[in-house]
């Protein structure tokens, strides 16, 4: 659904644009408490602020680690989806959050590709037709000094159509058991 809404509005809005008021506007989104700010225009950084509130404040007034979680677990996959073009696929893998001090203040987040990265992935991607990346990010106060949270996302990225066979010869192997 969102996917066919994004293709609709990008005949009127930039893609970063779409990025941040999709995001933001989304209710599964919105529920983390999490706020995309910035997106650059070609979607290789995404910041997130987490404002510290009665919405997901915990019992010892922290923000509530679920909240932490949920409102940096989408968005270094879509935002690949989105760098990459329509012949990859993008899946998240798996993630890991280690909380360092309670979040008593707004917390920030800033996601980032390099576009030697992003060539790097492509070239891996071809010479493998999958691979795992891992991405590292730190959730912090405003300028940076401080750490909340360090998560850690695998993210998978193959090739449409490697892909697509895999999942055909899956499919098939289930059927024959």
């Amino acid at each position: 659904m969102y996917a066919t809404i994004s293709k609709i509005l990008q005949k009127f809005m930039s893609k970063s644009s779409i990025y941040k008021y999709g995001f933001n506007l989304s209710p599964m989104y919105r529920r983390s408490t999490g706020r995309i700010y910035e997106v650059s225009d070609d979607l290789l950084t995404v910041k997130v602020k987490l404002k510290l509130s009665y919405k997901n404040s915990n019992y010892v007034g922290s923000i509530f680690g679920g909240s932490l979680f949920s409102a940096t677990d989408p968005i270094f996959m879509i935002q690949l989806m989105n760098i990459l073009d329509s012949n990859y696929v993008v899946w998240d893998k798996a993630a890991t959050i280690k909380f360092k001090k309670p979040a008593r203040e707004n917390c920030f987040v800033n996601f980032v590709f390099s576009k030697e990265e992003i060539g790097k992935i492509k070239i891996d991607v071809k010479a493998k037709n999958e691979i795992d990346l891992i991405k590292n990010i730190k959730i912090t106060n405003k300028d940076e000094t401080i750490v909340f949270a360090e998560v850690s996302k695998t993210i998978y990225v193959a090739d449409k159509s490697f892909y697509k066979e895999k999942s055909k010869l899956k499919k098939l192997k289930m059927a024959s058991i």
